[in-house]
């Protein structure tokens, strides 16, 4: 589905919402919707006509049961009487509810279509948005977002097109009627109840308003920490904290059930001033009414077709409260997505963008700075090249920069100073999507989608077949495991990939880096979260994946890097050493020193592990050394 590309000015009023909807009511490409809202606002048309004639019928019926055929001289003969009149009367209330429903018929389609486009484009528009969006929001609160936004386009829509301007129009039928008919005292009190019932609706409609986001921000609060915990299940576990969750979660809630509870209290109070209002109008009429058939200026048809007429111009009357509250809470509820629209890009391709031409994948970083917050510069000057089929590992202390390097290679970011260039192309002046596509990425924690293993693999190349999927799998090591599976490839992993360990989630996710067949490869921290056993399994099937390839490797472990071309050791997002793995160590710096301290951390996790394994064959341990 193509994006259509349509400005969102977000202002935060009604008009500019209103605006911001128009393109979707009216859409510009699609004459055949633009038909059916033209011919749906046709028969609504004609349907508030035949609304306001209905009471003709029921005042000539009744006349005729008084002998007082006030229709002679309006209807054929036959129409005379009274079974006749009350057969038409019914006829006519069938034409008005017919041509209402083909009315919503027809525009269901065009309702259901500005739906679809808002909620493609919102959908769209998140994953244009940069990194550090989306590490600033909850993705619980954004998915409820979205959920009632769309949810409130077709409310606000099919009232705005299909239901103001025709109900006005009602309003202008009925005040013709009573004026030509029963003179302007009546439609005086008919104006003054309608202002004084919408000037009420809508102050009370403001009120209910502020209540309504109220609520709203509680239930995002109690779905974001809802979906939080859940997705942090097993940390909750660890830490036996579930009473802590529930907690917070209920504390959340009851912030809604306060303003859930007062929403409905509002809304009682909404409909009986309402009803009282326009009891207080009606009563006026009909009272007037009584008298002048009292006087004999009126019949009794004339009076129960007053009586018929207001409590037809109620139904439109509280209608217009309805359709007023429905589009200001509709405008409410997505209020907060065309917020999301308004975001800017943090990185957009350039206008003369062009793909990525890669020829032997030479990587160069020219001077790069950057930072997150201008008081805290991450990386400063860094300049390195990747030559082409070589493998650069970036090691270092944490929070030295080493995982903004993958991120400003991928583009998450732009630089700050400096220049990236693949194969003396700055990747600023490439398409975003050309250069993701050269690269291959196995991260540290890898997230799997909540589906099988074969769409999780695939996902590096979606049009792969089913051969070139056991293949990537063969590759990496993972397709025996798969075959001791019930489900083989269509097993599911769960949500994140929660059913499978560390090293099979690693796995997979070298599985569709192979199938993905990058020229670039980076590993970024691939083994760290992983046993000594799994590092050294996993890092056989990477050195498979990166033979050939421009591999970029940043590492928290030393001994997954000691083969590399080049080792280049950051410190406080600079350069501090930089060579091989030998020539670093005779150095005795930095590098030495974390190799030292992982060498002891490697020994003492290597004799307690043989340690259990004695204690559990009942060998005796070696008496400590005497000092």
């Amino acid at each position: 589905m193509p994006e259509t590309k349509k400005e969102i000015l977000s202002d935060g009023s009604t008009i500019g919402s209103l605006k911001n909807l128009w393109p979707y009511m009216w859409p510009s490409d699609r004459p055949d919707l633009k038909l059916r809202v033209a011919w749906a606002a046709v028969f609504l048309v004609i349907a508030k006509i035949v609304t306001v004639l209905v009471p003709y019928f029921y005042k000539w019926a009744t006349d005729a049961l008084d002998n007082n055929p006030t229709a002679a001289e309006f209807l054929p003969t036959m129409f005379l009487t009274p079974v006749m009149l009350v057969v038409a009367y019914a006829g006519a209330r069938i034409l008005m509810v017919g041509f209402n429903q083909l009315r919503d018929a027809l525009f269901a389609r065009v309702g259901q279509y500005a739906v679809r486009q808002l909620a493609y484009r919102t959908f769209v528009h998140m994953h244009q948005l940069s990194l550090r969006f989306h590490l600033q929001r909850r993705i619980g609160g954004l998915s409820r977002i979205i959920e009632r936004g769309t949810k409130g386009i077709e409310t606000i829509v099919r009232f705005t097109i299909l239901n103001t301007a025709p109900t006005l129009l009602e309003f202008i039928l009925t005040a013709a009627i009573f004026a030509v008919s029963y003179g302007w005292s009546y439609v005086i009190v008919i104006a003054i109840t309608v202002w004084a019932y919408t000037w009420f609706t809508i102050r009370a409609s403001d009120w209910r308003i502020s209540i309504r986001r109220d609520m709203n921000n509680s239930d995002n609060e109690a779905n974001s920490k809802a979906v939080d915990s859940l997705l942090n299940y097993e940390t909750v576990k660890y830490f036996g904290n579930e009473e802590m969750e529930a907690q917070r979660f209920d504390s959340s809630m009851a912030r809604y059930e306060s303003a859930a509870t007062k929403t409905w209290t509002s809304l009682g109070w909404l409909n009986f001033g309402q009803t009282f209002i326009f009891a207080i109008g009606m009563l006026v009429c009909m009272a007037m009414s009584a008298m002048a058939v009292q006087a004999g200026t009126q019949t009794i048809g004339d009076f129960v077709m007053i009586n018929a007429l207001l409590m037809q111009l109620s139904i439109p009357l509280n209608f217009i409260g309805f359709v007023y509250r429905e589009i200001r809470q509709g405008l409410t509820d997505i209020e907060n997505m065309f917020s999301l629209l308004s975001v800017e890009q943090e990185v957009k391709d350039a206008d003369d963008a062009n793909p990525l031409d890669v020829s032997s994948g030479g990587i160069r970083f020219d001077n790069v700075s950057f930072h997150y917050d201008a008081n805290r510069p991450i990386l400063k000057n860094v300049s390195f090249e990747v030559p082409p089929g070589k493998t650069i590992a970036i090691v270092g202390p944490s929070g030295a920069g080493k995982s903004t390097i993958s991120r400003l290679l991928f583009r998450f970011y732009d630089v700050t100073n400096g220049a990236i260039s693949i194969d003396d192309q700055d990747i600023r002046g490439v398409s975003q999507k050309s250069l993701r596509n050269q690269i291959g990425m196995v991260p540290q924690d890898t997230v799997l989608f909540n589906d099988t293993i074969a769409y999780n693999v695939r996902y590096g190349r979606i049009d792969a077949t089913d051969e070139e999927v056991e293949q990537a799998a063969e590759m990496a090591q993972i397709k025996d495991f798969i075959a001791t599976l019930p489900n083989g490839f269509q097993s599911e992993v769960g949500e994140r990939g929660l059913k499978l360990s560390g090293g099979e989630k690693q796995r997979v996710a070298i599985a569709r880096t192979i199938l993905k067949a990058p020229p670039i490869l980076i590993l970024d921290e691939a083994t760290s979260a992983l046993d000594t056993q799994t590092e050294q399994e996993i890092q056989a099937a990477l050195d498979v994946v990166s033979k050939n390839r421009t591999t970029l490797v940043i590492a928290h472990r030393l001994s997954t890097v000691i083969s590399a071309d080049e080792i280049i050791v950051l410190k406080e997002g600079e350069i501090c050493e930089r060579g091989t793995h030998r020539s670093l160590l005779d150095k005795d710096g930095l590098y030495a020193a974390m190799w030292a301290r992982q060498r002891e951390a490697t020994e003492a996790e290597e004799r307690l592990r043989k340690a259990r394994e004695n204690e559990e064959l009942g060998i005796a341990q070696p008496a400590e050394p005497a000092e």
